[in-house]
Parts: C-alpha cells; structure tokens; sequence
C-alpha cells in the first residue's frame, strides 16, 4: 500500500514558510485529487493546500499553528489498494444516504452525518470553540464573516462586547464542543487560546497564525536588510486640481474611484524604468536588477496586512492602475487572495496617506530593495518664487532603501524623479487614459 507524502508548497515568489491554520480533513478521510487539505497562512496570502493524489488520509504530520518551511512533509496519504477499496466504499455509503432521504428515512444525527452535510459549519478553530463553550453560545444561531461563511475569533468577541450573548445562547442543546469537537480533532495548544485578562480591563490577545507570519517578515527584513531613509516634499497641487476636475465624470463612466494613489503608482514606476537600479534585489554574491516593474500595495484589513502586485504598472495607464487598486483591494477585504496575486513584486508603495499620515519610514517588503510610503496630501502656506505666500497642497514621500543595493545618491535621483513627475500633473505622463 504506498504512502506519499503531501508537502508544504511554494505560496510566493519569496515565500519560505506557510503555517497550518486548520486541518480540513481527518485520518481516514477519503480525498480525491486536488480537494483542499488544509488551509495555511503565510505573511503574503491566504490559501489551501491541495491533494496531489487520489487516496486515503494516513497521518497528520503537522499541528495546527505548526509553521513549516517549504518542502516540508505536512500529512501522508495512503494511494494503494486499501484507498481503492475506500473509494468503493464512499461510493457506496452515498448511494445508501441518497436512497434513505429518497424514502423518507432518516440518519441518526450523529457528528459524523453532522460534519458531512453540514462541513462549512462543522469547521471550526479550537480558539472559536473555546469562546463558545466559555460564554455559551450556539455556533448555529451565529453568521460568521469569514471565508466562505467562517465563523471567526473576532465574530464572537464582537457578540461577546456587544452583551448579545443571549441571544446566541447554546439552549437546550448539546455544547458545541460536543458537537464538532471530534471533527476538529487537533490539539488545542495554549499559544491559540483565549486568554482572560489580567488585571481589570487588560486582556491579553493571541497572536493569530497571520499576525505571527506578518511579524516573522518584519523581523527578517530588520534583521537582514540595513535600511536608510529619506523624505522629499512634493507640491501637488496642480496633481489636486487635475485630479478634482475629473473625478466624478470618471467615477460614472468607470465604475470605481479614480484616487490619487493611482497617479503616484504610475509616477514611480516612470521613474523606476529611469533608475531600473531602485527595481533590484540583493542575492548574497550578486545583486539581481529586475525587469519586469511589478509595483507591491500594501492593503490593509481589520487586523492584517497584504501585498498585492500591480504586474507591469509601467506599461498601465491610470485607469487601469486605479482599475486594478479597486480589484486587488476588493479580493483582499473578501478573503479571496491567492498567490498569483502575490507573486513577483520588485518594489512597493504604501499608501499610508489614507490614515491621515504626515511622515512616516516602513519596513522594506523583504527581499525588495525599497519602499514608499506616499503620506497624506496637507494644504500648507508656501514660499513661491518672488518672496510670495500661497496655500499649496503639498505631500511628504519617505524612501526606505537597501543599503546593500541602493546609496543616498541613485535614491535621491530616484525621488526627486518621482516629484518632477507629480508636480507636473498636466504632463502626458499623468494622462489619465
């Protein structure tokens, strides 16, 4: 009966590791190939990992909230005659539910029935199943916010706060953990609990599976990469009043909002094609100049962060950059990312701006060489040309570089590239089409 391994697969162009966020399937389980198996986070994406194999679950290698690197053997599935034998047997088994709901009969509502005809709401985490038992509440009676319909940590805290626990209570039946525990058979380990709080409105949060990837890039890049920074002001107001005139004809016509970040996008990556050396990569004996200008947008959720990529912004006009922000952030606050989504960014931008931001220096997105972070457009008294005051409507850009790759003198040129272009709103080269 041969036995193959399922690894932990390549998620991202730079994506090392993945976690094991929740098991989807339990030893002995009939898979067919290509059927999910579990699903994992890493610091760039949400995702599945898929079957290679039509077989029978063997053995979980893997904890929940188990990181592993790439490559990594997560669960064994038996492929052999035995699995051929259980094919028959699911087979079987169906054909008997289907003619027992044909003939009015009835299944004991055992967990087993309950977690396959009801799956999506069978899985649970062990934290979501934790709260529940605590507060006694019916998972049943609650609508989760997550993937595809997923009942979260922070869907019953929110009830929880609210004092709506009530109204969710478990009444007269069986506890949830009775009820889907078997089905979500790994451990429940002490890292993923909810801890009370510790002195009187103190609570201590557990760091999710995505937060502590997020942290685990972060700590990489501040570790590995030297950075520097640099901040130049840009005045844009002819960008503002460019930009205002057409809004809202483009809004009707489009669909979707034409927002200053697409105008900075698109001026970076002018000025990347010029200074193609701030489109690198440090590689240990050899540093790797990229052609392509995949541009990384940091998009914020509730509690995470991601990096999405604008594929050739140099060859994009603004709409269809502004056309692609709109798409990418939409797949992000719907849980939808997938790692071509993800794959091959060279430099980032991060619109820190949108939380009203004046300065601000970021971590670089590992293994690029530099980010911007594009802050919030203020309306400042200026000195122009002649000795005159005016209102201006200005913006800080802060450079984060690579000091390994990138110098104070390339980064200078690089930025001040990037502010000639955005002063210049009435340019060709901020054409909105």
């Amino acid at each position: 009966m041969p036995i193959e391994n399922i690894l932990m697969p390549q998620l991202g162009e730079s994506v090392t590791e993945g976690t094991i966020e929740k098991w989807l399937v339990k030893p002995g389980d009939f898979v067919n190939k290509y059927d999910p198996l579990a699903e994992v986070v890493t610091d760039k994406v949400n995702a599945e990992i898929p079957s290679s194999f039509t077989g029978v679950v063997h053995e979980l290698i893997a904890n929940e909230g188990e990181t592993l690197s790439v490559g990594k053997v997560v669960c064994t599935l038996n492929v052999g005659q035995d699995s051929a034998e259980k094919t028959d047997q699911h087979v079987t088994t169906e054909s008997k539910v289907e003619t027992a709901s044909n003939t009015n009969e009835s299944l004991m509502p055992t967990v087993e029935n309950i977690a396959k005809t009801n799956n999506k709401k069978a899985r649970y985490s062990p934290a979501v199943l934790k709260i529940a038992n605590e507060h006694n509440i019916n998972l049943e009676l609650v609508n989760g916010t997550g993937l595809d319909g997923r009942i979260t940590r922070k869907d019953l805290l929110k009830i929880i706060e609210s004092g709506q626990v009530n109204e969710v209570s478990q009444s007269n039946s069986k506890s949830t953990e009775e009820a889907v525990a078997p089905v979500a058979a790994a451990p429940k380990k002490s890292t993923t609990d909810f801890v009370p709080t510790t002195s009187y409105g103190d609570i201590e949060i557990p760091v999710t599976s995505i937060r502590r990837a997020i942290a685990n890039n972060m700590v990489r890049s501040k570790q590995e990469i030297p950075h520097a920074w640099m901040m130049m002001e840009v005045d844009v107001t002819d960008l503002v009043n460019y930009r205002d005139r057409l809004k809202n004809s483009f809004k009707e016509q489009e669909g979707f909002n034409l927002t200053y970040f697409a105008f900075f996008i698109k001026a970076v990556a002018i000025a990347l094609k010029e200074f193609p050396m701030m489109n690198s990569v440090w590689a240990g004996d050899k540093i790797i100049q990229k052609k392509a200008i995949n541009v990384s947008i940091a998009v914020a959720t509730e509690d995470s962060l991601f990096v999405p990529v604008i594929k050739h912004a140099d060859e994009k006009s603004i709409k269809g950059i502004a056309r692609e922000i709109h798409e990418l952030s939409q797949i992000v606050r719907a849980g939808k990312l997938r790692s071509e989504h993800i794959e091959g960014g060279t430099f980032t931008v991060n619109n820190t701006g949108s939380f009203g931001s004046v300065q601000s220096m970021g971590i670089i997105n590992y293994p690029q060489a530099a980010i911007l972070q594009v802050e919030s457009i203020v309306k400042r008294p200026v000195i122009l040309n002649g000795g005159m005051f005016a209102a201006r409507d200005m913006v800080n850009l802060c450079l984060s570089i690579d000091h390994r790759v990138l110098d104070g003198l390339i980064a200078g040129r690089f930025l001040n590239r990037v502010k000639q272009i955005l002063e210049n709103a009435d340019s060709n080269q901020l054409s909105v089409y």
